[in-house]
């Protein structure tokens, strides 16, 4: 399963065809799934262009999505720096009345489980963010809802195209036999790198099977170096590297 990640925390500064408003995100949703993503993360933005968890953004924002890719698993993230406080970020996500089908939270980061909590309470599943270079899985281990996660986002943080692949071994290797789930393998396990590490550690991932993510979020640039000019075209090119790995 390959997800796309349509804009990410980036702004139009890094980036000037970047997703921001709803009916962008919804188009650029569209399009990536035509071309075969099979799963949508999305960072909904404020009128300023930060990210929010704000219901008044976060309904708008999948409520296009949804419109423009039906049936398509929509994500958004819950990254504390779009509310340092996790209460606050809990009664955030009990504030939406167009839920998303998952949502991302990053283990390593104060308050996961009580947000996490809250997600489930009101039936949005849990993608466990576990980050390189820090005690997420650890930390995610210990968490009697561990069981229940829709899959586990193995997110390599290292830049550097050659350690980025020693650092997404080792982080398989951390999230091995993690307790509470079935296996940590194909359906469960996403892993992904991002901007120099994206495209080696999607290799990786596609080599051994498992889910893959690319887009915007993660780089700017296609396997050649090139600027992409798209999500279409980075899923385009994610495809190809999955279809050339099982060959």
């Amino acid at each position: 399963m390959l997800q796309v990640c349509l804009n990410g925390a980036r702004d139009r500064s890094e980036c000037e065809w970047l997703p921001v408003t709803p009916q962008q995100l919804g188009d650029a949703a569209a399009e990536a799934v035509s071309l075969g993503a099979r799963s949508i993360h999305i960072h909904p933005k404020d009128e300023k262009g930060a990210d929010t968890m704000a219901a008044v953004s976060v309904d708008a924002a999948v409520a296009a999505v949804r419109a423009s890719a039906p049936g398509v698993p929509i994500g958004v993230t819950t990254g504390e720096w779009t509310e340092p406080d996790p209460e606050r970020r809990a009664a955030l996500v009990r504030s939406w009345s167009v839920l998303p089908d998952h949502a991302s939270v990053n283990w390593h980061e104060e308050g996961a489980e009580v947000v996490a909590d809250a997600l489930l309470s009101v039936g949005i599943g849990v993608e466990a963010g576990v980050y390189s270079g820090t005690d997420a899985a650890v930390r995610l281990r210990g968490w009697p809802g561990v069981g229940r996660v829709v899959r586990v986002l193995g997110e390599v943080v290292e830049h550097d195209p050659e350690r980025a692949v020693g650092v997404a071994e080792e982080l398989l290797r951390e999230l091995a036999g993690l307790g509470g789930l079935d296996r940590v393998g194909r359906g469960v396990l996403l892993l992904h790198g991002e901007e120099g590490g994206a495209w080696p550690v999607l290799r990786v991932a596609a080599g051994r099977g498992l889910d893959v993510r690319i887009g915007v979020e993660d780089t700017l640039v296609l396997p050649d170096g090139r600027v992409a000019e798209g999500n279409g075209v980075l899923v385009r090119a994610a495809l190809e590297e999955v279809a050339g790995a099982a060959r």
